[in-house]
C-alpha cells in the first residue's frame, strides 16, 4: 500500500509539528503524574510528623484513631489545592521568588479549608490545634526544599555535582550586575550551552566577593585575566553596554596575549522576549567602539514627528535608510523616500512595510538636479519635515571629477532648500561632514559652500533651517569597515593609507539618531556639530579587525601602507580652531557659534560658481576657494600645485578661518 492509499484509508497524516504537540502534552502529563505521586506519600509523612512533633512522639490512641481517620481526606484535600494552584508545574524545574509565593498561597488556603472542615464541621477535637500549624510549616519547606534540591541538581554548580560539569568550559562574565545575572541564568538554564560560568568581574572592587546566584564576584576588571588563568579559564564573556570601547580593546589585547577569547553576550535588545537562551558572539568592531548608549528625547521628538509628514533624501544610502527606520520607531502620518537609485529604494520598502504596517511609506524615484520633477513632489505630497541626507562622499572620486561634486552637493542642496521655502515646509535638516572643516579637496569645500548656502536661509521663510556635521561613520557602504572586511576575506594584504591618519567613527543608528535629535534642537541658521566620542588610528581599526577575524597581523594578513589618497587629511575637525561652539540640551550635540556670510553676496558667488557647468575643473576648483578661501588642496591633490592664489579683489570674505589646528579639538 503506497502513501496515496494510506491517507485515503485513514486520513491525512498528522503534520510533524502536530506530533511534536502531542508528544510534549504527553510528556507534560507525564511529569504531572510523577510529581503527583511523589507529593502524596510526601503529604502523608509531613501530617504524621505534625502529630509526632506536636506530642514529642508519644501519640494516644485517640490520637492515632484521628490520624487514621483524616489522613485520607487530609492528602486528597491538600493535593486538590496544590493542583488548583498548579505547584505541581513547578516541581519540574528550579524554584524562583514567585515559586515560593505560590507555594505559601497554597498552603495557607489548605489549611484555612482543613481548619474549618476539622474544627467546626466535623469538631474532631481530638486533632491538637497546633497540629495544622506544623503541617503548614513542614509543607512549605519540605516542598521548597525539594525544589531548592531540583535546582541544585539542575545548574550542578555544587562541588558533589562538579562530575557532570567537566566537559563544559570555564569561563568569566565580565559585569556584576542585572545584565549579566540575566546572562548567568539564561546560561545556566540553557543545558546545551558549554559553559560552566566560574565567576563574575566588575569594574567596582566594593563587589568583589560578594555573589550572583552560585557565583562569586572574583575580582576587579585589571585583574580579569590573572583571574582566568588561576581558575583556567581560557573564554571571557562581556556583557554587552558593560564596558567603554577602550576597556574592551585593552582586555582583547591581554586576553589574546595569554591565549583567551573574549567574546560578547547580546544585549537585552538582541534577545527575543521570553527566549532566555543566549550565544555568545566574538567581539565585533562596534563593541571596540562602543560609547554610553545615546538617548533622545523621545516625548519631544514625537511631538515633532508624529502625524507629521517626513521626507528624506537620499534614502538608500546607509545614513537615509537608518533615517528613515529610526523615524518609524515613532508615528509620522507619511514617509516619504527620495532617491535615483531604485533597487535600494525597492529593497528599503520591503524593509519597512515588514516593520510599520500603519505608516503610509511613499517611494519616490527623483534626481534632486531635475528641478521640476523635485517640485512636483513636494507640492503633492507637503511635506513636514525633510531630512537631507543626499550626497557623494568619495573624496577621491570627487577629486577626479569636481564639476559632479558640484552638481551633485550644492546644485541640488540648493535647489532642494530653495523649493523647501517656496513649499512651505517647516524643517529642514541637512547632513553634513568633517570634512567641510579647513577642507583639501573637493568634497569637502562643496559640502561646506552647501552649509554656507543653507545657513543663509535662515530666517528668509518660517522654514526652519539646520545643519547637522558629523565624521566617519562606522560601517557604511563604500567605508572603511566593509572595505577591510573584504581585503581580510580574501587573505589581505590589508591597505591603510598612512600609518597616522586618525578618524572619528560613529555607528550608523547612533549617527542617525542624533540627526533626528539635532533636528529639533535648532532654532535655525545654525551648524550643529554631534560629539564623535573617542578617535581611533585606522591602523588599530585594521588590525583590530585581523585579530577579532582569529588572525594574526603579519602571520596571516599583511597591513600595508599605499599613501594618503587624492585629497585625503591625516586628521578631519569637527569645527575651526577659533570657533565658538556652545552646549545643547543634549550633551552629545554642540552648537557653533559665529557671524555668517552676507545673503546677497554668497548666493551671486553661488550662482557664478555653478554657472561654471562643465568648464575646466582648475576653474571650479579655484572659484571654489575663493568662496571657501579656507579650502586648500592637499599635497596629494591633483590641483596643489595649479590652483591659483587668492585675488585681492575677491567679494568672498572669510567668517570661519583659521590656520590647520594640529590635533582634532572639541571631542570627548
Amino acid at each position: 500500500m503506497n502513501e496515496t492509499d494510506h491517507s485515503r484509508l485513514h486520513g491525512p497524516s498528522e503534520s510533524p509539528r502536530a506530533s511534536a504537540e502531542q508528544a510534549n502534552e504527553l510528556t507534560r502529563l507525564q511529569r504531572s503524574l510523577l510529581c503527583i505521586f511523589v507529593l502524596i506519600p510526601l503529604f502523608v509523612v509531613i501530617y504524621f510528623l505534625s502529630f509526632w512533633l506536636r506530642t514529642e512522639g508519644k501519640l494516644s490512641s485517640d490520637q492515632w484513631i484521628a490520624f487514621l481517620l483524616t489522613v485520607t481526606g487530609v492528602v486528597m484535600l491538600k493535593m486538590m489545592v496544590f493542583l488548583w494552584f498548579r505547584v505541581h508545574h513547578i516541581l519540574g524545574r528550579y524554584v524562583t521568588f514567585q515559586d515560593l509565593i505560590t507555594l505559601f498561597w497554597a498552603a495557607t488556603v489548605n489549611q484555612l479549608v482543613l481548619a474549618v472542615i476539622i474544627y467546626y464541621l466535623l469538631q474532631l477535637d481530638s486533632i491538637p490545634r497546633s497540629v495544622l500549624p506544623l503541617d503548614w510549616l513542614l509543607t512549605i519547606m519540605a516542598v521548597g526544599g525539594l525544589l531548592a534540591v531540583l535546582r541544585v541538581l539542575h545548574e550542578n554548580n555544587w562541588p558533589p555535582f562538579a562530575f557532570f560539569s567537566k566537559k563544559k568550559v570555564p569561563t568569566l562574565i565580565v559585569g556584576a550586575n542585572e545584565a549579566g545575572e540575566s546572562l548567568l541564568y539564561a546560561i545556566v538554564r540553557n543545558r546545551k550551552m558549554p559553559y560552566h560560568v566560574v565567576g563574575f568581574i566588575d569594574e567596582d572592587p566594593e563587589r568583589v566577593g560578594t555573589r550572583i546566584g552560585s557565583s562569586r564576584v572574583l575580582g576587579t576588571l585589571p585583574e580579569t585575566c590573572q583571574i582566568a588563568a588561576h581558575y583556567g579559564v581560557n573564554e571571557i564573556l562581556i556583557t554587552t553596554g558593560g564596558l567603554s570601547g577602550r576597556q574592551v580593546r585593552r582586555l582583547v589585547d591581554e586576553a589574546r596575549q595569554r591565549q583567551m577569547q573574549v567574546k560578547v553576550l547580546p544585549s537585552f535588545e538582541e534577545l527575543i522576549s521570553g527566549r532566555l537562551a543566549v550565544q555568545p558572539r566574538p567581539v565585533a568592531i562596534e563593541d571596540l567602539l562602543r560609547r554610553e548608549p545615546v538617548k533622545l528625547e523621545l516625548d519631544n521628538i514625537r511631538q515633532w514627528i508624529d502625524n507629521r509628514v517626513l521626507l528624506v533624501t537620499g534614502s538608500a544610502g546607509s545614513i537615509g535608510s537608518e533615517i528613515c527606520r529610526q523615524l518609524l520607531q515613532f508615528s509620522p502620518k507619511r514617509l516619504i523616500m527620495l532617491d535615483r537609485w531604485e533597487t535600494g529604494q525597492f529593497y528599503l520598502e520591503q524593509e519597512l512595510n515588514r516593520q510599520r504596517r500603519d505608516v503610509q511609506i511613499d517611494v519616490q524615484i527623483a534626481d534632486l538636479l531635475n528641478e521640476k520633477r523635485v517640485r512636483e513632489i513636494l507640492e503633492s505630497c507637503r511635506p513636514d519635515i525633510i531630512f537631507h541626507a543626499a550626497a557623494y562622499k568619495h573624496v577621491p572620486l570627487m577629486e577626479k571629477h569636481p564639476c559632479e561634486a558640484l552638481r551633485n552637493i550644492v546644485l541640488a542642496t540648493r535647489t532642494l532648500a530653495n523649493l523647501a521655502m517656496q513649499c512651505k515646509v517647516d524643517s529642514f535638516v541637512m547632513v553634513s561632514t568633517d570634512k567641510a572643516v579647513n577642507p583639501t579637496n573637493v568634497m569637502g569645500a562643496c559640502k561646506r559652500v552647501a552649509e554656507l548656502y543653507v545657513q543663509s536661509l535662515a530666517g528668509q521663510s518660517s522654514c526652519r533651517f539646520v545643519t547637522v556635521r558629523f565624521g566617519n561613520v562606522l560601517d557604511s557602504s563604500g567605508s572603511v569597515v566593509p572595505i577591510f572586511r573584504q581585503q581580510i576575506a580574501r587573505g589581505g594584504p590589508v591597505t591603510v593609507t598612512d600609518p597616522g591618519i586618525v578618524r572619528y567613527f560613529m555607528t550608523i543608528p547612533e549617527a542617525s539618531r542624533l540627526v533626528i535629535q539635532a533636528g529639533i534642537i535648532g532654532n535655525g541658521g545654525e551648524i550643529l556639530v554631534l560629539d564623535m566620542g573617542e578617535p581611533m588610528r585606522i591602523v588599530d581599526l585594521a588590525t583590530d579587525m585581523i585579530r577579532l577575524s582569529g588572525l594574526e597581523v603579519g602571520r596571516d594578513v599583511e597591513i600595508v601602507f599605499i599613501g594618503l589618497r587624492p585629497g585625503e587629511k591625516l586628521f578631519e575637525e569637527l569645527h575651526y580652531a577659533d570657533a565658538k561652539y556652545l552646549p545643547t540640551r543634549h550633551p552629545k550635540i554642540l552648537v557653533l557659534g559665529g557671524g555668517r556670510r552676507d545673503p546677497k553676496e554668497l548666493h551671486a558667488s553661488v550662482d557664478r560658481l555653478l554657472n561654471l557647468g562643465d568648464d575646466d575643473p582648475w576653474l571650479i576648483v579655484n572659484h571654489l576657494r575663493k568662496l571657501v578661501p579656507e579650502y586648500k588642496p592637499g599635497v596629494t591633490s591633483p590641483y596643489a600645485d595649479k590652483a591659483s592664489p587668492l585675488t585681492a579683489d575677491s567679494h568672498e570674505t572669510p567668517i570661519e578661518t583659521a590656520p590647520k589646528s594640529p590635533l582634532p579639538l572639541g571631542e570627548g
